[in-house]
C-alpha cells in the first residue's frame, strides 16, 4: 500500500492507495528503517535503500488557482515577527507557462526520486488546480515541524524583468528569534549543498540577485522563518528569461532541475 500525505491547514492528511494506481503526491512508508537491513523472502539481508526512515517536505511553490482568489491569498499572515499576504500568484513564462506549474511538475520528480532512495516524502499541496488556492505561506512554513520531518525544501522560480537577467539562486533564513541558531546553520549548510548540485548539472547562478553566487540570505520568507528543521527556497531560474524558460518548459529541463535537488539531499542527509 502507499499513504499519500499533504498538509492541509498545518494537519497532516493521509490516503491509502494500491501501489498500482496512478503516482500522487505520495509519502511511502520506507521498507526498512535508516541504518538497518531488512530481509528478502530467501531470508538473506538486503542492503538498506540510502533514504530509508527520513521524512522530507517538499513545497511547490504557489497554486495555479490563486489567481482566482484574491481576498483569501491577500489575507495577512504571520510569518514569524511580521505579516505579509497569505500567498501570490506567482510569475510565468513570457508564454505563459506559470510558476506554479513549474514547481508542480519538479516536486513530482523529485518525489518519485526521493521514494526510490526510500525517503518518506510530504508535499504542502496535493494538486495543481485552478479551482484551488494556497496553502498560505505560514502553513507551508510550518510544515513538517509537528512530524519531525528531516528538512524541508521549497521550489520556486523568479520573474526578474531586468535585461540579461537568468540562473539561479538558493535562499536561507537569516538568524532570528522565531528560529533557533541550529536550524539556521543547517539551513545555510543545505542551501550550500543545493547550489553545488545545481552547479554540478551546469546551471548558472542568477547575475543579477544575491551578488551573482546563487547564494541568498532573507529573513521575510514564513515559508523559512517558521521552520524547525533545515529549510530552504531555491528559485530555479528567471521564468522571464528565454534560455531558462526553455529549460523549465522541457520535460529534460525539469529532470535536470530533480537530479540536482535529489543530489541536494542525499548529500545534506548524509
Amino acid at each position: 500500500m502507499r499513504i499519500r500525505a499533504w498538509f492541509v491547514a498545518g494537519t497532516l492528511v493521509a490516503t491509502l492507495s494500491a501501489c498500482s494506481g496512478p503516482a500522487g503526491p505520495a509519502a511511502q512508508v520506507p521498507d526498512t528503517v535508516e541504518g538497518s537491513s531488512s530481509t528478502s523472502s530467501t531470508g538473506q539481508p538486503s542492503r538498506a535503500r540510502p533514504l530509508a526512515g527520513r521524512t522530507i517536505v517538499i513545497d511547490p511553490g504557489h497554486q495555479v488557482g490563486n489567481r482566482n482568489f484574491p481576498a483569501q491569498i491577500n489575507a495577512l499572515v504571520d510569518i514569524g515577527g511580521s505579516r505579509k499576504p497569505c500567498n501570490t500568484t506567482g510569475t510565468a513564462t513570457d508564454d505563459g507557462y506559470p510558476e506554479a506549474t513549474l514547481t508542480w511538475q519538479v516536486a513530482r520528480s523529485l518525489t518519485r526520486r526521493l521514494e526510490k532512495l526510500g525517503a518518506t516524502v510530504v508535499l504542502t499541496r496535493s494538486s495543481n488546480s485552478a479551482r484551488k488556492w494556497g496553502p498560505c505561506v505560514d502553513v507551508r512554513g510550518r510544515a513538517g515541524n509537528r512530524i519531525g520531518a528531516d528538512l524541508k525544501l521549497s521550489i520556486h522560480a523568479d520573474g526578474s524583468l531586468s535585461r540579461g537577467a537568468h540562473g539561479f539562486h538558493v535562499i536561507a533564513p537569516r538568524r532570528s528569534a522565531a528560529q533557533k541558531p541550529q536550524v539556521q546553520a543547517r539551513s545555510l549548510r543545505l542551501a550550500k549543498q543545493v547550489r553545488a548540485a545545481l552547479r554540478h548539472e551546469r546551471l548558472p547562478a542568477a547575475n543579477y540577485i544575491a551578488g551573482g553566487d546563487g547564494l541568498d540570505v532573507r529573513g521575510d520568507l514564513g515559508t523559512l522563518n517558521l521552520a524547525k528543521m533545515p529549510t530552504v527556497m531555491v528559485e530555479l531560474g528567471n521564468m522571464r528569461s528565454a534560455a531558462d524558460a526553455a529549460r523549465m518548459t522541457r520535460k529534460v529541463g525539469r529532470e535536470r532541475y530533480a537530479r540536482a535537488l535529489t543530489r541536494a539531499i542525499r548529500s545534506h542527509l548524509g
